[in-house]
């Protein structure tokens, strides 16, 4: 299984929930704040997001709380 990164923003309802299902799930990521670290939103905008969080896991990419992708991201750690 590739590294977790969470590209979260401060005070970002979905970034807060997506972390702790991840760590309710006992997975590790990498979290890099956006709003702390400005020279990071030119690569989430080259994925095609705008919007916090966005989550990448090797191949799984995604912005938001998406509890379906997040468990596949679950099963993929537990292969």
């Amino acid at each position: 299984m590739s590294k977790i990164t969470i590209f979260s923003k401060n005070n970002c309802m979905q970034c807060q929930m997506a972390k702790k299902f991840l760590e309710k799930e006992g997975l590790s990521f990498q979290e890099i704040n956006i709003d702390e670290n400005p020279e990071h939103i030119e690569y989430v905008k080259s994925l095609g997001f705008s919007a916090a969080p966005v989550i990448q896991a090797g191949n799984v990419v995604f912005s938001g709380f998406q509890p379906a992708k997040l468990r596949e991201i679950v099963a993929l750690a537990q292969e």
